[in-house]
């Protein structure tokens, strides 16, 4: 899919199980670097651009929670985990000459500064990446949500999310042999057809802000900056009209 955009301002939201490349739990530091890299290009080309990582890679509440740990103390654990990522990632792009931040949604002064709306704002009209960590700061919320959530406030133009695959497929590609890949949908498809982009009230949230998503696979070097120029290969998912 290709074509031109015109995004000034865009929300990267990544997966931790990408953070682990070839690896099965933990960080790969020649994936995080591979990333930082990706973004610094995208920096280059004067877009203010802000991310979101997940934590699955170190812990994920939700699948500790179903073996029987107490569910708020379990997504409280996750949301630890993505500072821990977030943290990578923000020495891998200061090593590229990167001015980062990362704004936690749990206050910890020791290792990055507290979220607040108007000083993330600032950072990003300073040409900062920034890096929402810790989720929503709430229990109960994904990753995803709080992708949605921050790509709102901050006034965001889209809302990329890196994974493993290179769009929306109408079942998982790697089990399913007649999965079938979709180019465009809209947010109501998404949530109609249960499809697995991001949970409901992610979707829900860009539906209602009227912010494109694009899904995309990390995993290929430059893609981000592909993607986010309209090229390479990605699903849209925008509004009905």
């Amino acid at each position: 899919m290709a074509g031109s955009t015109d995004f000034k301002r865009v929300l990267l939201k990544i997966s931790g199980e990408v953070l682990m490349g070839d690896g099965d739990f933990g960080l790969d530091p020649k994936m995080v670097s591979r990333i930082a890299e990706d973004i610094a290009e995208v920096r280059k080309t004067g877009i203010e651009l802000s991310l979101v990582v997940g934590g699955g890679n170190i812990f994920r509440g939700v699948s500790v929670a179903a073996q029987g740990m107490e569910r708020t103390s379990a997504d409280y654990m996750g949301m630890l985990a993505t500072v821990m990522n977030a943290l990578a990632l923000q020495s891998a792009l200061e090593a590229l000459d990167v001015p980062t931040r990362v704004l936690s949604a749990i206050p910890m002064s020791t290792v990055c500064e507290p979220y607040i709306h108007r000083r993330a704002a600032h950072h990003l009209e300073k040409g900062r990446v920034v890096i929402f960590a810790a989720g929503t700061g709430n229990p109960y919320f994904t990753t995803d949500t709080a992708a949605a959530l921050r790509a709102s406030e901050m006034g965001c133009d889209c809302l990329m999310k890196g994974t493993k695959v290179d769009g929306v497929y109408s079942a998982d590609p790697e089990t399913d042999p007649d999965a079938v890949r979709y180019e465009s949908l809209t947010h109501f498809d998404v949530l109609q057809r249960d499809l697995k982009v991001m949970d409901a009230a992610a979707v829900t949230l860009c539906r209602e802000n009227d912010i494109p998503i694009l899904v995309f696979s990390i995993q290929n070097a430059g893609e981000v900056n592909r993607v986010i120029h309209g090229d390479g290969q990605f699903t849209i998912v925008r509004g009905e009209s």
